[in-house]
């Protein structure tokens, strides 16, 4: 007897979901025995713990705010932490309260920004052991971004410019620092120096862009390639990255940084 392919759901109608066309169901894996240890169990270095201070925008005591490395195609993404190594479910009373605050904080901060209507709180946990919630913010006026999928939109728009991003992060910063803590991340530096000629101008405005900008769905994987520490805004335009230092190190994004 023939196999027939089951149906795709009724969501794959909805106004929010990204796709159209021809779809059919991926076949599902068989179930494993024993389900390989997430990063920070067993023998798996937690990149959490080992993280430092430099490459999240905001920290506290018991808390800390990480960004993706370079604008996605949200108006901000960005993963709470918490110090100490532990799961959600592993919380003490003491975090778990802290939790709840610093979850309506955060939303707050993000949700001041321009542009933004709502912000999804995620909690996925399958690739870290370590604490982390998503926070993800929907554009204004983009009604079709609405729901479920805002994480694979994520992937799909194209990136906001740097300089909306770092001032996005220098505020939402800045808004928690508010509260205590120290935050960590400034806007982009104003870039003083004109083009040598008509023609450099020309050429900086043709470059093409990065097609790799990481996403919440490469991220959430959940690899730490797209999620680090935040590059230095270079000052000189026309200074290649690793040369803002006077001793040709490579810079570092605490010299960005208060």
């Amino acid at each position: 007897m023939p196999h027939t392919p089951p149906a795709v759901p009724d969501f794959t109608q909805w106004p929010s979901f990204p796709f159209e066309g021809d779809l059919r169901i991926k076949q599902l894996d068989d179930p494993v025995p024993v389900e390989p240890p997430r990063k920070g169990e067993a023998d798996r270095e937690c990149t959490a713990c080992v993280a430092p201070d430099e490459a999240y925008i905001w920290v506290g005591e018991r808390w800390r705010v990480r960004a993706m490395d370079r604008p996605t195609g949200l108006p901000m993404v960005l993963i709470l932490e918490s110090r100490s190594h532990l799961d959600l479910g592993d919380l003490p009373n003491l975090l778990a309260a802290e939790l709840g605050v610093m979850t309506v904080r955060l939303e707050r901060a993000i949700r001041s920004l321009d542009g933004v209507a709502r912000v999804h709180v995620n909690r996925w946990g399958d690739g870290s052991s370590h604490l982390h919630l998503w926070f993800l913010a929907r554009p204004y006026g983009r009604l079709q971004l609405r729901g479920t999928f805002l994480s694979l939109w994520d992937s799909i728009l194209p990136p906001i410019s740097e300089e909306q991003w770092r001032e996005n992060l220098a505020l939402v910063a800045a808004w928690l620092g508010e509260f205590g803590g120290r935050p960590l991340a400034e806007p982009s530096r104003i870039q003083w120096q004109a083009p040598a000629s008509f023609s450099d101008s020309y050429r900086e405005e043709k470059a093409p862009a990065e097609s790799d900008a990481g996403s919440v769905i490469e991220a959430a994987g959940e690899t730490d390639d797209a999620v680090a520490r935040i590059p230095a805004p270079r000052t000189d335009p026309d200074q290649p990255a690793g040369e803002g230092r006077p001793d040709g190190q490579e810079t570092e994004r605490s010299e960005a940084t208060p």
